[in-house]
């Protein structure tokens, strides 16, 4: 008895120019275009198993275990119906003697391998990896940006989840969202030396939904309009100029401006969001400091760390691999860990690193932020950019022979 089944991996993606606000939040159409850097999915990923059978009497999904409703009409439902119609429309409609998986329905089973729900963009890799299974289910003949037409309808992001490197967004013109969607703008193999270091300073449930929180910002803010209108658009021209060109210094700046503006468009919000915490304001005033001392003539006049956060409190620091060991070290330091730090890249050998670290590059004026209780950052992550969805080997679905995820069987 055949078995329909497909395992793929999603990674995430964190932007330095923001998608904030919808215009159509049925098709989840954004009122301006953004940008981001896919990370390595060595480190950060969504799983997912699709599988179809005649003998399955409903769609079904599990999320790290835990079954969840898909509700008719809602953004699951909206993605697997879409790619069902895919499915007949260029398969079984093509061959008559293609399986008519689409009027299966299908078990899906998804695993993230970090904090769901905490400023991680797990929707977007989630979404990502539920597009990317089920389009390897199907076999569909479709490249990565037409399908990000369909990620895009579960979380909006996950449509830049589905390409690897640097990312844009299209917002697009069109009421169909026809033209919103994901494009490459430099895989990641064109500026592999990009790494980024998570702060990961929550890993709760936050306050206010993206969902929510972006809503009252369009309802609200007068700044978000000048940011649509007037702001985003050079930027994306600048910030894409600057990674053909590999311009750190150039990307860092426009990355770090964009970021404070989304957290003042939050701010402009009424009522006001409040993303970022102490924590979050302290590891902004580090890397600042530690540009300040980079940017001085002697020091060869050029940006050395980029922060961004998404709309948590978490920090990602974006840095060349050569600066990556200064930049945990001072982070240690402000931010002592619960546990010696074990380098993913080896950088501190086989012993890691304490408290402290090797100490600061000369001129660095330590007394911008205070040395935080322990716990403050509750984990770092250090990964790089990477590439885009992953398909795995029938040995590592996530679901068992009888359907159920594997976890629970």
């Amino acid at each position: 008895m055949a078995v329909y089944s497909a395992t793929t991996t999603a990674p995430v993606n964190i932007a330095c120019i923001k998608y904030w606000g919808k215009r159509d939040t049925k098709l989840i159409l954004p009122t301006n275009s953004s940008l981001s850097v896919t990370l390595d999915q060595d480190h950060l990923r969504s799983t997912t198993t699709s599988r179809a059978d005649a003998a399955y009497v409903k769609d079904r999904l599990w999320l790290n275990g835990v079954e969840e409703e898909i509700k008719p009409g809602g953004r699951t439902a909206t993605c697997i119906a879409e790619l069902k119609r895919l499915r007949k429309e260029l398969v079984e409609d093509v061959d008559s003697a293609a399986p008519t998986l689409s009027s299966f329905s299908v078990h899906i089973a998804s695993y993230n391998n970090f904090p769901t729900a905490a400023g991680l963009a797990s929707s977007a890799s989630g979404f990502a990896a539920l597009t990317a299974s089920l389009a390897a289910l199907y076999s569909l003949p479709c490249p990565p940006t037409t399908l990000s037409l369909i990620a895009r309808q579960g979380s909006g992001s996950a449509c830049r989840s589905l390409l690897g490197g640097f990312v844009a967004w299209n917002a697009g013109t069109l009421d169909s969202g026809l033209d919103s969607l994901a494009v490459q703008v430099a895989p990641e193999t064109h500026w592999p030396e990009i790494h980024a270091l998570i702060c990961v300073v929550s890993d709760t449930k936050k306050g206010t939904s993206s969902t929510s929180g972006m809503q009252r910002t369009v309802e609200t803010s007068p700044l978000l309009q000048h940011r649509i209108e007037h702001v985003v658009p050079q930027r994306m021209i600048d910030i894409s100029t600057a990674i053909r060109n590999r311009n750190f210094d150039r990307f860092a700046e426009i990355t770090m401006a964009d970021s404070n503006q989304f957290h003042a468009v939050a701010l402009d919000t009424s009522p006001p969001i409040f993303y970022m915490n102490d924590v979050s304001r302290a590891i902004i005033a580090v890397i600042e400091e530690y540009n300040r001392v980079a940017l001085l003539p002697e020091n060869g006049g050029k940006r050395k760390a980029a922060y961004t956060y998404d709309a948590g409190p978490n920090a990602v620091i974006y840095a060349p691999a050569a600066n990556m060991k200064e930049i945990i070290s001072m982070i240690i330091h402000f931010f002592p860990q619960q546990e010696v730090f074990k380098d993913s890249f080896g950088l501190f050998g086989t012993d890691g690193v304490g408290v402290g670290g090797p100490g600061f590059v000369s001129g660095f004026n330590a007394n911008v932020a205070k040395t935080w209780e322990l716990g403050a950052i509750k984990g770092l992550i250090h990964t790089r950019v990477g590439g885009g969805p992953r398909k795995l080997g029938q040995e590592e679905s996530l679901l068992g022979d009888n359907g159920l995820p594997k976890i629970l069987a």
